[in-house]
């Protein structure tokens, strides 16, 4: 018997129980839709945050303080004289801003900028309203070291900080909850019923992954935010820019050498501040999000599994409701291999044909957001779970096919 015939007598056993075949390739599509779709997931997510790492720039140090105030985020201690006990721990301040930004102590450093902030401030025009996300108070430099690009207006100035104007330049979001279609720059808006003009509109960032929208932010002169807001405390961080990608470490050793005069820091007593660097970060991110995907991956073929151990039951049975028939095919001279091979092509089949359903499903539902975070598609995991299917039919299919090819002719022709 030709391989042609074995596939078409497959086809026409799948096609006399179409029902039982469709339940069969259901369990196979919903393992291939999730291992893939689960891996996309995965890989949009580290996918954003890299994004939003990156943001920042491959030169950017951010310093915040360790005695619990500062801002949120990932954060990397210093590894340096970090044990020991403090009797009197420093918060960041204007003046420590200042010391990192001196060329003589620190000549790999190219801007410095201190940074406070103050999380859902009621701001408002003309009837509108909305709660900003986050107002940063900083200086202009901020802008360039934190890539946050203008699209319309301008960025505040040197000026604008000496005289604690109150202007602001505002993210996206704030702008179409405020303004709608309207141009934002020189109006006046209030936040938390302090009047700032608006000088510029940020260029639009993107999603971010469902955690925070980057475009929901006022960006205004340090001590405005502190007079209006915040009050004159300690700073939340102070983002520091180093000359180039290649001075990340001088300027790195240059902060740890100033902070620590400045803050007493040596012998038993530990640092009291912390210093992040955005490649060590983004080294330690990618590993840590790459090890999720792959957690979520071996979640999903679970999925998989079972609908393998599905197609073995359902196999069985079909074995069972044609043992007549097998008997007759051998009793007329079909051999052994006819029979195994017709058998394992029907699970075969079963099993890519749900593949490929499986894989049109994942490819469409990935074209959505799901919970905040846009999938995207890796080819690997498409052809590993195809392949693996059709792994999962052969390997599954083998001991109901092996059961049907022994089947003596004189027995099957009398089971009723």
């Amino acid at each position: 018997m030709s391989a042609v015939e074995i596939v078409r007598f497959a086809v026409r056993g799948l096609a006399a129980n179409k029902m039982r075949s469709a339940l069969t390739t259901l369990g196979i599509l919903i393992g291939v839709a999730a291992v893939i779709l689960l891996v996309a997931v995965g890989e949009g997510s580290s996918q954003s945050i890299q994004r939003n790492i990156q943001q920042l720039g491959a030169n950017t140090l951010t310093v915040s303080s360790s005695t619990g105030g500062g801002a949120g985020g990932f954060r990397m201690a210093r590894p340096q004289q970090d044990t020991g006990p403090r009797t009197q721990a420093r918060p960041l301040t204007v003046d420590d801003a200042r010391a990192l930004a001196d060329r003589t102590a620190a000549p790999h450093v190219s801007s410095v900028s201190p940074v406070v902030s103050a999380a859902s401030r009621a701001a408002a025009y003309e009837g509108a309203s909305h709660a900003i996300q986050q107002v940063v108070g900083t200086y202009p430099s901020y802008f360039e070291a934190s890539n946050k690009p203008v699209a319309k207006g301008t960025y505040f100035f040197n000026d604008d900080v000496l005289a604690a104007r109150k202007v602001v330049v505002i993210g996206q979001t704030v702008a179409e909850n405020l303004f709608g279609t309207l141009d934002p720059v020189g109006k006046q808006i209030t936040i938390t019923g302090v009047p700032f003009t608006v000088v510029g509109v940020l260029k639009e960032a993107g999603a971010t992954g469902g955690f925070q929208d980057a475009d929901d932010v006022a960006i205004a002169p340090l001590p405005s935010v502190q007079q209006s807001l915040t009050g004159f405390g300690p700073l939340d961080q102070i983002l520091v820019k180093a000359g180039s990608a290649d001075d990340v470490a001088a300027a790195q050793a240059e902060i740890t050498a100033v902070l620590d005069q400045r803050h007493g820091v040596g012998g038993t007593v530990a640092a009291d501040y912390q210093i992040l660097n955005q490649a060590t970060l983004q080294e330690t991110v990618s590993a840590a999000t790459s090890t999720f995907t792959v957690l979520l991956g071996a979640v999903a073929a679970i999925s998989l599994l079972v609908g393998g151990i599905g197609i073995t039951n359902i196999m069985l049975v079909t074995v069972t409701e044609r043992t007549r028939e097998i008997g007759i095919r051998k009793a007329i001279g079909a051999p052994r291999g006819a029979i195994l091979g017709q058998f394992l092509v029907e699970a075969t089949l079963l099993s890519l044909i749900g593949g490929l359903l499986g894989v049109a499903v994942a490819v469409t539902g990935a074209q959505f957001t799901i919970a905040g975070i846009t999938p995207v598609v890796v080819p690997s995991s498409v052809v590993l779970a195809l392949g693996v299917s059709v792994a999962i039919g052969l390997f599954f299919g083998s001991y109901p096919a092996n059961r049907a090819a022994k089947l003596r002719p004189i027995e099957a022709l009398r089971f009723e």
